[in-house]
């Protein structure tokens, strides 16, 4: 993941791979229109959960 500054001054989170550069050449990828996909949400929600349970919230 990587942070890109837009034009406006804003920021966003991109994906590490220019999807239209490389789509004709890989085998396989699917898009990122958003930055982050679910699949890294779902992960990012299971480390946290796991993290609590083992150290608590002290």
């Amino acid at each position: 993941m990587n942070r890109v500054v837009n034009p406006d001054g804003t920021s966003r989170l991109a994906p590490e791979v220019d999807f239209n550069a490389v789509k004709t050449v890989a085998g396989f990828i699917t898009p990122g229109p958003r930055g982050i996909g679910s699949m890294t949400v779902a992960m990012l929600l299971e480390n946290t959960v796991s993290s609590y349970i083992e150290y608590g919230c002290n």
